[in-house]
């Protein structure tokens, strides 16, 4: 396949046809099945911890990466990306479970998996080359913040009926309720942060979170028997058993298959579905979708990196708008590719997305077995899970490092960025990034562009220009930003001139402003009496013009091939005007 079929190419299954297409045996499989368990481990204390950041119960992040990811990773076209729940999400889903309940959430992600899959079709899967890295790291920064925060009253266990929307609110609460801090659920939680942070230490293979939550449990059930209660997924979440009693934790049965709309609203009652509600849902599910598309296109160009693969950018799309349809109806919630659970993917050994099929089943047969032994999981050591989290997805070590290396444009976009993601919202924040950075992109490249007159430059002009003429050298793009700049320039240096010549070989872009520009230029020689002349233009600048032709007089017609026949046509100009 051509780098350009790459590119745009859109095939369900693409990676999975790929990896088994270049020879598939037991020892790759044993590899998959080593990398599955592996991460199926990982990912299930994990997708939980998520979905409880996300206002739901914690067995649906579970759902999410059983059926969501299952899907994602049949269909998807990036080998080794392991996805579910991850932690960019929460800012989203909270304050939409918040307001809209399970089948608000349910309902926003089967929009945004059908607004993925319109992009794929769209073949909209490179353009995440265009999102500047000062905007990631903000709005993910940001991201982070909104997270640890959101964290705190488990981490304390502190207890806040009403959580206010807007982050200063929030901090406000929080600091009006930290005296009621307990100190079972503080002292987990330090224990838990503490095991995380000097756990790699030990530089052992085994992920830090898992020892980190085993002794956290320990400990809670330590502090439980001298009369210490803490609060538990047990004590927080309750199921049906068939028989109608409550019991405590996750229910250890398959997930349901019902209409999202069908589950409850933040009444408790049945959502519904009409065309009002999904108007009101439409701004958060094309968000989650760009979100999505943002994180699991990054993720899959940083496997390709450590991995030396290619992915179809179009493909991943394309699945992850399936995953994100379907899982819904059995209860996941929104789900993307995971960078650090696909890169541990990865390290570990796997060869085909079937390692990421098989971290699905693994997870389905920890909520088949282990759903008793996750009840004693304390909320505060999962609070300390989610810092840990945040921290990691803030990436702060590069964005210090950009903040101190980088140009001040590029500071100023991942500030921005990240007080907007803050204050405000994510979709605000990668919009007002992206247009922010465009611009002052805009400003450095029309900056580049200048006016050098080689007249007197033997380099260029390898013949006698006449006394009264003049040669300038265009140099880089001729578009709005620079053009009227650029021409308004030469316009004030034309007025007692014969003739001018311009040398466009450095000059490789045109567009309207550009070619509005040349044509006052045009104008202003003309009502002067001066003999413009072109030469030497590119390839771009040519169709520009050519496509702009018509009856009236052209650049194009007054254009040379060569700077010395432009020069030489002023030259016979001035002859004929001597010899008159």
């Amino acid at each position: 396949m051509s780098h350009r079929q790459h590119l745009f190419s859109l095939r369900i299954g693409y990676a999975l046809r790929e990896a088994l297409g270049e020879g598939y045996g037991r020892h790759e499989l044993l590899k998959d099945l080593v990398a599955g368990i592996t991460v199926g481990v990982i990912a299930i204390p994990l997708a939980m911890a998520l979905a409880i950041a996300s206002g739901v119960a914690p067995q649906y992040g579970l759902y999410t990466v059983i059926v969501g990811g299952g899907i994602i990773a049949f269909a998807g076209g990036s080998r080794f990306s392991i996805s579910g729940p991850t932690a960019a999400f929460v800012v989203i889903l909270h304050p939409l479970t918040a307001t809209y309940g399970l089948g608000g959430l349910l309902l926003a992600s089967i929009m945004a998996g059908v607004i993925l899959i319109a992009m794929a079709y769209a073949r909209l899967g490179r353009f995440i080359e265009y999102i500047p890295e000062a905007v990631t790291l903000g709005f993910t920064g940001g991201i982070a913040i909104v997270i640890a925060v959101l964290q705190i009253p488990d981490f304390t266990g502190i207890t806040i009926q009403d959580m206010p929307e807007h982050f200063v609110a929030k901090l406000a609460v929080i600091g009006s309720h930290i005296s009621q801090l307990d100190p079972g659920s503080t002292l987990i939680a330090v224990f838990t942060l503490t095991v995380m942070i000097l756990w790699p230490r030990l530089r052992t293979p085994i992920p830090a979170h898992l020892p980190a939550l085993v002794l956290a449990c320990l400990l809670g059930v330590v502090l439980g028997g001298v009369g210490i209660d803490v609060d538990t997924i047990g004590s927080r979440f309750h199921y049906f058993l068939p028989d109608g009693t409550q019991a405590g934790g996750i229910p250890p049965y398959l997930p349901s298959v019902d209409w999202p709309w069908h589950r409850a609203g933040v009444d408790g009652q049945p959502l519904g579905i009409s065309l009002g509600l999904l108007s009101e849902l439409l701004p958060s599910a094309f968000a989650i979708a760009m979100l999505g598309a943002i994180e699991s296109l990054l993720c899959a160009v940083v496997l390709d990196g450590m991995s030396g693969k290619r992915h179809s950018a179009n493909s991943e799309l394309l699945a992850q708008g399936l995953g994100n349809l379907i899982a819904p109806f059995f209860g996941g919630v929104t789900a993307t590719a995971a960078i650090a659970r696909s890169a541990t993917n990865f390290k570990v050994g796997a060869v085909s997305p079937l390692a990421a099929i098989i971290h699905a089943v693994v997870v389905l047969l920890g909520l088949l077995f282990l759903a008793e032994a996750l009840a004693y999981l304390p909320m505060s050591a999962m609070a300390a899970l989610l810092m840990v989290v945040a921290w990691n997805m803030s990436e702060a070590p590069k964005s210090v490092k950009l903040i101190r290396k980088s140009p001040r444009g590029d500071v100023l976009v991942l500030l921005t960025c990240l007080s907007l993601t803050v204050f405000f919202d994510m979709v605000i924040a990668i919009t007002a990034g992206i247009l922010l950075a465009s611009l002052l992109f805009m400003k450095e490249i029309a900056a580049l562009t200048k006016v050098v007159d080689i007249t007197d430059n033997p380099d260029f002009a390898h013949k006698d220009v006449p006394l009264n003429c003049k040669v300038f050298k265009i140099r880089g793009a001729l578009f709005f930003a620079a053009g009227d700049r650029i021409f308004g320039e030469l316009s004030q240096q034309i007025q007692e001139l014969d003739g001018l010549v311009l040398h466009m070989q450095c000059s490789s872009y045109l567009d309207a402003g550009g070619l509005s520009a040349i044509e006052k230029l045009m104008a202003v020689c003309e009502k002067n009496q001066v003999s413009l002349r072109f030469s030497s233009w590119q390839f771009q600048p040519l169709k520009t013009l050519a496509k702009a032709r018509g009856q009236a007089r052209s650049p194009l017609d007054m254009s040379f091939a060569t700077l010395d026949e432009a020069i030489d046509d002023i030259v016979k100009m001035s002859a004929s005007h001597e010899a008159g």
